[in-house]
């Protein structure tokens, strides 16, 4: 990883505290409906994502959900839209950016971006942002084109040997990623110890600088079962109990570093379709959905929050 740890800030004044409520902590959604899955076979056709959406969609539903909730707590947060949910719902991107607050890009396509070329990604990227801005076009208190600036890719799917996506992604004006996931897993990650936790410079292979947001991984559980692990979203947030969601938290801060909390709409709606997929994964995506909600706002209430994007500017020099 050609990440650059001299421009790491580890003990920001901000975060050197045991109280969490001095921190601030970055708030993410990645806005997709409830068929946008990796690697199942029966959602995996986008040539048939319009006929599940008329069957059954979620995401207006449950991000609306998700507005309600920041608006209740005072929070603001990034929205990381998939491109061909902007092109489908315009609306829904003008609520989230009339609510103020910050849209980035989580693709077009929904693909794995191993799996892409350079070009065919940055065609995708072209497209994500080209949907995201009409839809977020005439919001209220927006002058111009919608700032965008942030990217996450579908299932953390940057990995080693595909970090030519860094320079895909400033080619089109973007400032930061967010898709690091320090620790190995189904459809991405990279090792532990070859990513530099917390906010952090990286520079990409052609030598530019990028605001790095990895994923969270804290020590969490009790021994002997205690281990370094994702605890602050998706499935994770889903399936583990709040006591260890604010271990993980806690143990961030002693170290000097903001949580990353990132959700999908799915993860709020025991309703959600269920479609054939392996017993693991059904584990994965449908256990934990009724306690989505009441673990989210105990979080917003307990500690204070923003969006990637004013937590990366807070915390790097220079940002």
């Amino acid at each position: 990883m050609n990440s650059d740890p001299a421009q790491a800030i580890p003990g920001d004044s901000r975060f050197a505290t045991r109280d969490s409520r001095s921190a601030t902590h970055a708030l993410s959604f990645d806005i997709e409906d409830w068929f946008h899955i990796v690697e199942i076979k029966a959602v995996e056709n986008p040539a048939e994502w319009p006929g599940l959406s008329a069957k059954s969609s979620l995401v207006e539903r449950y991000t609306d959900l998700i507005l309600k909730i920041c608006d209740d707590a005072k929070t603001k947060a990034t929205f990381f839209v998939l491109g061909w949910i902007a092109e489908k719902h315009p609306g829904l991107v003008k609520r989230i950016a009339d609510a103020g607050h910050e849209l980035g890009t989580h693709s077009f396509w929904h693909r794995k971006v191993y799996e892409l070329t350079p070009e065919v990604f940055s065609k995708d990227i072209g497209e994500s942002l080209a949907a995201i801005r009409a839809g977020a076009a005439g919001s209220a208190g927006r002058a111009g084109d919608v700032e965008i600036l942030g990217f996450r890719a579908p299932s953390f799917s940057i990995t080693p040997g595909t970090e030519w996506a860094f320079d895909v992604l400033a080619d089109h004006g973007l400032t930061y990623d967010a898709s690091l996931f320090p620790a190995a897993r189904g459809h991405g990650g990279y090792t532990a110890g070859d990513v530099t936790p917390g906010p952090h410079w990286l520079t990409t292979p052609k030598g530019r600088r990028m605001m790095q947001l990895p994923m969270s991984i804290a020590p969490v559980g009790v021994w002997p079962l205690r281990k370094r692990m994702c605890y602050s979203g998706g499935g994770y947030l889903r399936l583990l109990p709040s006591w260890m969601i604010e271990q993980g938290v806690r143990a961030e801060l002693r170290e000097g570093r903001a949580t990353v909390v990132y959700l999908h709409p799915r993860d709020f709606a025991p309703d959600c379709p269920r479609v054939a997929m392996p017993i693991a994964r059904r584990f994965k995506c449908y256990v934990g959905c009724a306690s989505t909600e009441g673990k989210l706002r105990r979080l917003l209430k307990d500690h204070r929050w923003d969006t990637c994007l004013n937590v990366l500017r807070g915390t790097l020099k220079g940002g």
